[in-house]
């Protein structure tokens, strides 16, 4: 069975993640829509945050939504538990799994269409993380050294 999906956004990607829900529960995905869910102003920290907590909280992948993605996936990325990638294409979500373990994956609703978008998120669900020689880069992602 594949994982829980949680999936937040701020105001500028409603649109985006409505359709992102839609199709993925259609594949007969387990997706949790963690808001907003009307077009009022919000600020996309907050969303971040949430959706970054539900991560670190159990066993789902994230996905992460606002206008460029930048924003969230900064938001999401403050949480230790949570590796964000923001990806625009499919070989870069693909990667994100691959090599670096991710565990979410954010975009920008004013840069990705819809299509697009749905290929770069069936990317990431489908890839599996490669773990080897990428276990230990993943590694020192949640406890960097600062300095030599």
């Amino acid at each position: 069975m594949p994982r829980p999906i949680v999936i937040a956004s701020d105001h500028a990607a409603i649109e985006l993640k409505a359709a992102l829900v839609a199709w993925l529960r259609e594949q007969g995905h387990a997706v949790d829509d963690l808001g907003p869910h009307d077009r009022a102003s919000v600020d996309y920290p907050d969303y971040g945050y949430r959706l970054a907590q539900a991560v670190a909280d159990g066993d789902a992948v994230g996905i992460a939504l606002c206008g460029s993605g930048i924003g969230i996936s900064i938001a999401v990325n403050r949480h230790p538990g949570c590796r964000a990638a923001l990806v625009n294409e499919p070989l870069s979500a693909a990667l994100a799994r691959e090599h670096n373990d991710a565990n979410v994956i954010a975009l920008g609703a004013r840069l990705v269409g819809v299509e697009m978008a749905k290929a770069c998120v069936g990317a990431f669900l489908a890839t599996p993380f490669g773990g080897e020689r990428h276990a230990r880069r993943v590694a020192k992602l949640g406890a960097p050294l600062l300095g030599d």
